[in-house]
């Protein structure tokens, strides 16, 4: 299995401020991660480039573009949990163009699945706005750039603790586009209920499965493989992105989860089995939170050695059982758009 790893020095350069979570480290941690899990040697380098200004604004609106590209070189605030130093434009538009670079790779078949490991991450950003440590969402231009150059079914998989906004409302429209996501919640950013459905052509294919803070291993488990994965297959898309955040991990500071880095294997290997069909296998990962390091490292090797089909060993326990009420709503408002969770 053919896996490219994308990583690169202008994603270090990004500085969020003193004491920000979203740190540098991180990718440290990253490759740390997969060095001590035997892992690293046998993945691919891919290499980062400049996303064009084309590929930016397929998702998101000339202004922001243009505002992004004004604080080149200064630090500016954009808000309380947000900030740009002066390489975090170039460490931005690299980090977008090295998800399209990573899909482009996949569709012409010089790889069958990548991981990027950027930041500054992207899921909160909105065609208009940045927010929650996000400047560009890297998975939504590379979706697009995936429609462009012609596929007509992309799921996106969000596994972050916090709901991706910024992708859900960027295709809120779109059925071309599959956008599943898995958070806690209420949380931030205060989206993503459960009868949050898309509109007009794109209703239904917004499938959001918000999740009470202390969720663990057992009841995500159940959650991807009784919801996530037959609505996936059912859509049956030509490409898989995940969001591959990985602050439900047990030990994050931000989340408020119990995962573990089995709970990401798992997790990984159902959107393996999303990518089985018409996508043959193709799938790109993307990095987005996680703020523990040791969490960050054993999360990301987990979900790697998974993309890389290295055998995972099986989840033990058991869902609790006050979740089985949950999964039912979660079957009864998403069998509306996807008849086969019905069957079930």
């Amino acid at each position: 299995m053919r896996v490219g790893f994308c990583d690169d020095p202008a994603f270090h350069e990004h500085d969020a401020g003193p004491g920000h979570p979203e740190r540098p480290e991180r990718l440290d941690a990253v490759r740390l991660g997969l060095a001590e899990s035997g892992l690293a040697d046998d993945l691919l380098p891919l290499p980062a480039r400049p996303a064009t200004r084309e590929e930016l604004l397929r998702v998101h609106t000339e202004a922001h573009v243009d505002r992004l590209a004004a604080a080149a070189g200064r630090r500016v605030r954009i808000d309380p949990d947000t900030a740009m130093s002066p390489r975090s434009h170039e460490a931005a538009v690299r980090a977008a163009g090295c998800v399209v670079e990573a899909v482009e790779s996949v569709l012409d078949g010089r790889m069958d699945r990548a991981f990027c490991s950027v930041r500054p991450p992207g899921h909160h950003a909105t065609p208009g706005r940045a927010m929650g440590f996000c400047l560009f969402n890297n998975v939504a231009v590379a979706a697009a750039a995936a429609l462009a150059r012609g596929l007509s079914r992309v799921a996106v998989i969000d596994i972050d603790v916090h709901h991706g906004n910024g992708t859900q409302e960027a295709f809120w429209r779109d059925p071309r586009v599959l956008f599943v996501s898995s958070h806690q919640f209420p949380f931030y950013p205060g989206t993503g209920s459960l009868d949050e459905l898309g509109q007009g052509d794109g209703r239904g294919f917004t499938v959001n499965l918000p999740l009470p803070a202390g969720t663990g291993d057992a009841e995500y488990a159940v959650a991807y493989r009784e919801i996530v994965e037959p609505v996936g297959r059912a859509f049956d898309p030509e490409l898989v992105l995940v969001s591959a955040g990985f602050d439900a991990h047990r030990d994050d500071p931000l989340g408020g989860m119990a995962v573990s880095a089995r709970g990401f294997a798992e997790m990984m290997d159902v959107c393996l089995g999303v990518a089985s069909g018409a996508a043959r296998g193709r799938l790109v990962a993307v990095l987005e939170g996680g703020y523990d390091l040791d969490g960050l490292a054993s999360s990301a090797a987990a979900t790697v050695g998974r993309m890389l089909e290295r055998p995972h060993a099986s989840l033990a326990g058991a869902p609790a059982p006050a979740f089985a009420k949950r999964l039912l709503a979660f079957r009864a408002t998403h069998a509306r758009h996807w008849p086969v969770l019905d069957r079930r």
